[in-house]
Parts: structure tokens; sequence; C-alpha cells
């Protein structure tokens, strides 16, 4: 029975590791940037930082949602990653930006 239990949790614990985070409502529309100078002009709402598992190591795979969904939970629209890179984000900074929509690029 032990055996079993055992078994059981280490599954669990295998699929919750290989499962999709899933993304707020808006992350999807986040902008993630090393540029500062793409936050110009934004208020910043607050810090980031992508979680670490049990063993220290990064979610390099869901990184970037990560940094993403705590934006949006911040109230803002665009991450700056301040350590790390834009495909493996570590920390940075949540800014809430004036809307683009309309801006000639």
């Amino acid at each position: 029975m032990r055996r079993s239990k055992i078994l059981f949790v280490c599954c669990l614990s295998g699929l919750n590791a290989c499962s999709p985070l899933v993304l707020a409502p808006g992350a999807a529309q986040v902008q993630v940037t090393n540029e500062a100078r793409d936050v110009t002009g934004c208020a910043p709402v607050g810090n980031l930082r992508v979680p670490k598992d049990t063993n220290g190591l990064l979610d390099a795979d869901r990184a970037v949602d990560h940094i993403k969904n705590q934006t949006i939970g911040l109230g803002g629209n665009v991450a700056l990653v301040t350590e790390g890179t834009l495909r493996m984000p570590q920390v940075g900074v949540a800014y809430k930006c004036p809307s683009r929509s309309g801006a000639g690029s």
C-alpha cells in the first residue's frame, strides 16, 4: 500500500512538471522586452521574478509565461527583463504603459 502511494505522488509530481502554465486573461498581449527605451513614459507597477523549483532551478519552458502572468497581476502591460534573456527571463519590472494602438511603426 505504501509503495502505491509513493508511486501515485511521484506520478502527480511528474504530470505537474509537464503541464502547461495557463496564461491569465490578457497575458498573451503583454510585451516582454529587455530595452529600457521601450518603457520610457511608462509607470512601474511592481517587480517580477520567475519562481524556482525545489531544486533551485528555473522553469525554463514556462519562464516567459510566468513573467507575463505576473505583469498582468500587477496591472501592467509591459515586462522589462533585467536579468536573464527574452527567452528565459529571471527577474524584471512590470510597467503600465500608455496604449500604443494606432501608433505608426
